[in-house]
């Protein structure tokens, strides 16, 4: 927003009485707002778009509240808490994996297998606290208000074997169930299909309360990568667009989940 108005680090200082170094901690996230602080700014900046404004605003007072993943700070890596963060406020979340199943479906015997295979090898301790974590997570797709979910996932996925053939048979039949709700929508992305945009990518798109709120995840072994920029989301929405076109349609992508399990 400051940039956009033309405003100088000083001169958005001199407005809101305060010094440099406290906008730069705004702006690096260092310091926290509260809602009626959001407003102030953007009046001071002239933001024209009411609706990132509320937004904001509304995300800024929710700050407040205790949240279920506060629990695991100082006992996780942050970037664990922020994919609970921008699912929680998250208004439709997509995913696309090839490799992995999506974490928000996984039984805990399968994140369990997942986290014993991270390198370095993780602590028991540490393992447990993630799988208790991957599953606080579920709560977006499971509870009373649950948020609308797309994911695509390559028949790879569905093929590797962690936690071995009867964790695997378990965690398939978890995963064609969740398919057959009415906010779920997974699409599985076949062998034959071939090549495919975005083969190896690993993309959790949380999809805010207006678009300028967009957050893209990235996997990978050694923690996550966030993406919010404009052009770069635009691309991972193009990508998973291509993705899905790839993909079998809902029913035939649950009869191969479902198929594959029954090879187990």
């Amino acid at each position: 927003m400051r940039e956009q108005a033309g405003i100088s680090i000083l001169e958005a200082a001199s407005m809101l009485g305060a010094d440099r170094s406290m906008i730069s901690n705004i702006e690096a996230a260092r310091t926290g707002l509260s809602e009626e602080r959001v407003r102030q700014i953007a009046c001071h900046y002239r933001c024209p778009d009411s609706a990132l404004v509320d937004a904001l605003a509304s995300m800024a007072g929710g700050r407040r509240t205790r949240h279920w993943w506060d629990e695991y700070r100082g006992k996780l890596p942050d970037g664990h808490l922020d994919v609970s963060e921008i699912e929680h406020f998250a208004t439709r979340i997509r995913t696309a994996q090839t490799v992995h199943l999506p974490g928000l479906f996984q039984i805990e015997e399968h994140a369990r297998a997942i986290f014993d295979f991270a390198v370095p090898r993780l602590p028991r301790l540490e393992v447990e606290l993630r799988v208790a974590h991957r599953m606080g997570r579920q709560a977006v797709v499971t509870g009373e208000n649950p948020t609308p979910y797309l994911g695509i996932i390559h028949e790879a996925a569905l093929r590797l074997e962690f936690g071995g053939r009867d964790v695997s048979r378990r965690q398939l039949d978890h995963l064609a169930d969740a398919s057959e709700l009415d906010h779920v929508t997974l699409l599985v992305i076949p062998f034959s299909a071939g090549p495919f945009h975005g083969a190896g990518q690993s993309v959790l798109y949380a999809e805010g309360l207006v678009p300028q709120l967009d957050t893209v995840q990235l996997d990978t072994s050694f923690g996550g990568q966030f993406v919010d920029a404009p052009t770069p989301l635009g691309n991972y929405r193009s990508l998973l667009d291509l993705m899905e076109g790839s993909a079998l349609p809902p029913g035939e992508s649950r009869r191969l989940i479902r198929s594959i399990a029954r090879e187990l």
